[in-house]
């Protein structure tokens, strides 16, 4: 049985997209900084008779994510699909005006040196299968940059050239980068672009391995 291991565990797409996987016969392993999240996390998907382990690592500290992500296939079984998709702090997104040097650490640190901490953890599992699949999730201001939210506007930009290298880099391996953009809210009562469309979305995104960027609904004009 292989792995899908979910790197920003929570109770809205974290939780639907755990259960998609899960119900399609895959270990979930969850990952998230907050031990008590997880423990409910866990105990909602073992009702639904997914097999789920909770480990602790918070984004922004490289060795501890490294460490669970293995802890994780050693005790799940190797990773076959990673998907990225914690939530950014409020305190990324300044006005541009308002960000300094010192401001983007953090942005830079979630969402690039995360994301490259955990490729980096799993990719000799997946090429031991001989596949694998990396699902980035983020939203509309990789794409359209929000002079508002600066931080995330430049790190999820930064995010998708690395996932976009990714794609274009591990295809001839049969592992296979793609990115979901989410251009609002994820809101459960939306068609597109609640936690469950997401969740098949993504999973979709999975099995049919088709291109780099996707969209859950239109960008707006």
């Amino acid at each position: 049985m292989t792995t899908f291991a979910l790197v920003g565990a929570g109770p809205g797409l974290g939780l639907a997209t755990a259960r998609r996987f899960g119900s399609a016969g895959h270990s979930v392993a969850l990952i998230s900084r907050s031990a008590d999240h997880l423990e409910d996390l866990t105990a909602e998907l073992g009702r639904d008779g997914v097999r789920a382990r909770g480990f602790t690592a918070d984004v922004l500290d490289p060795g501890a994510l490294a460490v669970a992500l293995q802890q994780a296939a050693e005790d799940l079984g190797p990773v076959e699909i990673l998907q990225y998709s914690p939530v950014p702090r409020a305190d990324f997104m300044k006005p541009v005006l308002d960000t300094t040097a010192g401001d983007l650490e953090g942005p830079l640190a979630f969402s690039v040196m995360g994301p490259v901490t955990c490729v980096n953890a799993v990719l000799p599992g997946m090429r031991a299968l001989g596949h694998g699949t990396l699902l980035f999730v983020n939203g509309g201001s990789a794409v359209r940059p929000h002079p508002e939210r600066a931080g995330t506007s430049i790190a999820f930009a930064a995010e998708s050239a690395y996932a976009h290298m990714l794609h274009d880099a591990l295809a001839p391996e049969n592992i296979h980068a793609t990115q979901l953009i989410v251009p609002g809210a994820i809101r459960p009562g939306s068609g597109r672009s609640s936690p469950t469309a997401l969740a098949e979305r993504l999973y979709t995104l999975h099995t049919e391995r088709d291109g780099f960027r996707h969209y859950a609904e239109p960008m707006p004009g």
